[in-house]
């Protein structure tokens, strides 16, 4: 015969022997609830109410109708978003990497306050001083309304410094006729200076000149030569001068 020591058995605790103690403390919980007494709200407390359903009345469905139109709405706004950040790195891309510029104009004086100004068909910036410039053109004010043109097909700017360096095919025209022709020049904008260490051939009123180099200071009207050169005069291939016929008859007479 078995004992209650060895059942065993598996047991549900909801369904213990000893329940009647669980049973009076759910019996006690319902009739507290029904004893509660419950008052009607105030005619304050149903305004504030009524208040509230009406601003969830049109609050809900305009959140629901906001929801909506940002759902419907943003791809659009995603491809826009998308373009202008697109934008923006290409725009910052060029400035950065590049510093293009197509038909740029450069204007300033010179130290007796002439204008000059620099065009060129593209230029790149190198720095916050420095612009290599694509066939560059110079138009330089002088004194007495007189005026110079000098273009190359290469040359840098120096901003700051007001100096223009060109090189290949350099042609230099001013208006009292002479015109020059070199593969390089240098100028200092400011004082009016352009000088140059490599050949050239200059031909204006006074004849033509090749030469190894030369210093043209426009303000001052000085024109220099340097280095072996061929001249040619325009009065040696004109009637000789009556000095130089005196000459002539001089040394006639001695033979």
């Amino acid at each position: 015969m078995s004992t209650p020591q060895d059942d065993k058995r598996p047991r549900r605790d909801d369904f213990a022997e000893n329940r009647s103690e669980s049973l009076a403390k759910l019996d006690a919980l319902r009739r507290a609830a029904f004893d509660r007494v419950r008052t009607a709200p105030n005619a304050e407390q149903l305004a504030r109410r009524r208040s509230l359903l009406g601003f969830a009345k049109w609050a809900l469905p305009g959140l629901a109708l906001v929801l909506l139109s940002s759902i419907a709405a943003w791809p659009e706004i995603s491809h826009l978003v998308n373009q202008n950040r697109a934008a923006l790195k290409e725009m910052a891309r060029l400035r950065v990497e590049s510093g293009n510029m197509e038909n740029a104009v450069y204007r300033g004086l010179d130290a007796h306050n002439h204008l000059y100004m620099i065009t060129a068909r593209t230029t790149h910036q190198q720095g916050p001083d420095r612009v290599d410039l694509v066939d560059p053109v110079a138009d330089i004010e002088l004194s007495g309304n007189s005026w110079a043109h000098i273009k190359a097909d290469r040359g840098v700017y120096m901003q700051h410094e007001q100096t223009l360096n060109l090189d290949d095919h350099v042609v230099l025209y001013r208006d009292d006729g002479t015109l020059m022709n070199g593969p390089s020049a240098d100028m200092d904008l400011k004082q009016d200076v352009i000088a140059s260490r490599d050949w050239v051939h200059a031909e204006g009123p006074f004849g033509t000149q090749d030469a190894q180099g030369y210093f043209l200071d426009q303000h001052a009207g000085i024109m220099q030569f340097t280095g072996p050169g061929l001249t040619v005069r325009n009065d040696d291939n004109g009637p000789p001068s009556p000095a130089a016929r005196l000459r002539q008859e001089g040394a006639k007479t001695e033979k």
